[in-house]
């Protein structure tokens, strides 16, 4: 009886020719994202750098003229006195945002009655755009036909009605309790599945070894939440930077310019003054500084093993 031949043993040219394969069905089922960020993020943003060394005109012309865009930028007291009410605003309502997200996230993940409804309720103002829910809340602040304002008038709260667009802490506190009321589901949600991931284990180990509730909450659960943290803030900071739409809706940078924000001030300068270049050359240092903040946070937040 005659015995077949054993199998030949792979080459190292048959290896190699079946990984090449391998990288390019890889290659393959990562192109179509590889094409989109291509398409519109680099190539934006390439055309948005290219545009800042020119004087760009709506109609017309560009101009070539290097860093002047930058170096005018430098010294627009405007453009930093936006920057410096982002900031201001992204401080306020981040805490606020935390202050109330957090302890919803803590309700809704114990197991009771309707927390499935809870949860739903809570995360509705999530799917709202920022531009419906502004103009929502700029028709509830009306001081004529709006709600807060008459109401408050019908139940004997204040003696008039009340313009609460007519100052600035009005306006400013008017809008942080719109954005935490939209937003504050989304990081709940985030929030909550931070917890999940917790090991019970863990919990129930601290709990029989005598650990308070405090003691878990700021021994165990927040080192344990260091990312999903690290990750609903840089969200938050992030949309907060970039606020637009409640600022433009609500208030329309009043009352007295006082509630322009970068975005606002690089929108006002590109559509209305038509300084296409300067404009780019804003949201390309806006792009930085928003950069730099990220990469602090990951790295003030990131765990013990440098994870």
């Amino acid at each position: 009886m005659i015995q077949g031949t054993p199998p030949q043993p792979h080459t190292p040219r048959r290896r190699g020719s079946r990984l090449r394969r391998k990288q390019l069905v890889g290659l393959l089922f990562v192109a179509p994202a590889v094409l989109l960020v291509l398409v519109f993020f680099l190539a934006p943003l390439c055309m948005a750098f290219w545009m800042s060394l020119h004087n760009w005109p709506l109609l017309g012309r560009p101009r070539f003229i290097g860093l002047a865009n930058y170096e005018a930028l430098m010294v627009d007291q405007r453009f930093w006195g936006a920057m410096r009410f982002t900031a201001y605003y992204t401080v306020i309502v981040t805490i606020a945002i935390f202050a109330v997200a957090f302890p919803l996230a803590l309700f809704v993940e114990r197991a009771r009655p309707l927390t499935k409804l809870y949860r739903t309720a809570i995360f509705l103002p999530v799917v709202v755009g920022f531009g419906s829910a502004s103009l929502l809340w700029s028709w509830l602040m009306n001081v004529d036909v709006g709600l807060f304002s008459p109401l408050a008038y019908r139940l004997g709260l204040t003696e008039k009605p009340v313009n609460l667009l007519a100052t600035f802490d009005t306006t400013f506190w008017s809008i942080v309790v719109m954005v935490v009321w939209k937003t504050a589901g989304f990081n709940m949600i985030i929030l909550l599945t931070g917890l999940q991931g917790i090991s019970s284990e863990v919990q129930e180990a601290a709990r029989m070894d005598g650990a308070s509730g405090r003691q878990r909450f700021f021994r165990i659960t927040l080192p344990l939440m260091r990312r999903t943290i690290a990750l609903a803030l840089i969200l938050s900071v992030a949309g907060s930077v970039l606020a637009f739409d409640q600022f433009y809706i609500i208030a329309d940078g009043g009352p007295q310019n006082s509630t322009v924000t970068a975005v606002y001030w690089i929108f006002s300068q590109s559509f209305v003054s038509f300084r296409l270049g300067y404009g780019a050359a804003m949201s390309m240092v806006l792009l930085a500084i928003l950069v730099t903040i990220s990469v602090v946070q990951l790295r003030l937040l990131r765990t013990p093993e440098g994870a």
